[in-house]
């Protein structure tokens, strides 16, 4: 749920070299159609957002769920497994046990998440930006940094929870098909959602629910605040740079402070939506804090970041996929649109 919320922040489109007594100078007849442009620019921007997502997810899925098997590990795993565990060896007993498709194991339930999710979450950015903006003490502070960043911030903690909340049982469905290994339970997303229900009741498919907003709105939060503050500063120093340049170093360094900031909360999430998968015993019977305490105990401080170099080997590429996906989708539907 991080390396998407990444493309969000590049919905502006370009530099923003335009002082705002340029854009008070623009002709009358050039601000009329400005409706129709941006109905249709809400339609492009969530095609493109949501496909850019779901190709994103697809050619990192291997390590995506490298990440999810290394971060639920400790559940039911001993202290000298843990030990023994590294990306090669996981990466090789899932080619030799399950086969090298097992990889993508998952990714239908991914696409079918991601699309919502990634055009629920750029469209509710742009919005929470535009409202943000409307706050009296807000509105005459559009020029200043600090004000800007606050509504970087808040527009892009309150689009991910958003968006979460939206999507979210597609989300436990998916991490507990990718966490399945040997023993196949739920067999794809339509009999895991019947199974969830039956077993667990309709509240089981929210698992883990508190702690995904927990993370998620600061995680998003940090991306948009980080990305939005390098690209404002790059594009200031070096206006002619490729877009898609600055869009990936800013996106990429962005992606791993957002998920350094917030991956324990993503790891507890996990381990929260696994809870009695399978009819598996419950292992954490406290709430959040709990939680965290118990992987203290037994894992120590490492263990709230099992799974985090995967993570970060797929933020690069799933950040530059998202972008370049996103940008030049916005470049042909524009083309499309003005044809019509």
């Amino acid at each position: 749920m991080q390396t998407e919320a990444r493309v969000g922040v590049v919905v502006d489109g370009g530099p923003r070299g335009l002082s705002s007594q340029q854009k008070q100078q623009k002709p009358l007849h050039q601000q009329q159609p400005h409706h129709h442009q941006s109905q249709i620019g809400t339609v492009s921007q969530l095609v493109a957002g949501g496909v850019a997502g779901a190709l994103s997810k697809t050619c990192t899925a291997p390590l995506a769920r490298l990440t999810i098997l290394f971060q639920v590990q400790g559940m039911h795993s001993d202290v000298i497994t843990l030990r023994k565990a590294s990306i090669w060896n996981e990466a090789s007993r899932i080619v030799r046990e399950e086969g090298f498709r097992a990889f993508w194991k998952g990714n239908l339930v991914t696409i079918a998440h991601r699309l919502p999710y990634s055009s629920v979450n750029f469209y509710a950015y742009e919005h929470y930006k535009m409202l943000l903006h409307m706050v009296p003490g807000l509105e005459s502070q559009k020029a200043n940094m600090g004000g800007d960043l606050f509504v970087h911030f808040v527009g892009g903690g309150l689009a991910g929870i958003t968006a979460a909340s939206a999507t979210y049982p597609l989300d436990l469905v998916r991490t507990r098909l990718a966490a399945q290994t040997n023993i196949i339970y739920y067999r794809g997303i339509s009999h895991a959602l019947r199974t969830i229900c039956r077993d667990e009741g309709v509240f089981g498919l929210y698992k883990g629910l508190g702690a995904t907003l927990l993370g998620v709105g600061p995680n998003i939060a940090i991306s948009f605040t980080v990305y939005e503050t390098l690209r404002s500063f790059w594009q200031s120093h070096r206006p002619h740079d490729s877009t898609v340049a600055v869009s990936l170093a800013c996106g990429s360094l962005s992606g791993i402070a957002s998920s350094t900031a917030t991956f324990p909360l993503d790891l507890v999430r996990r381990r929260k939506q696994l809870e009695g998968a399978g009819g598996r015993a419950r292992v954490y019977k406290t709430g959040l804090f709990g939680t965290f305490k118990h992987i203290l105990q037994c894992e120590g401080f490492r263990g709230l970041y099992r799974g985090i170099m995967p993570e970060y080997y797929k933020v690069v590429p799933g950040v530059g996929i998202c972008f370049m996906t996103y940008e030049t989708l916005k470049i042909l539907l524009a083309d499309v649109t003005a044809k019509v």
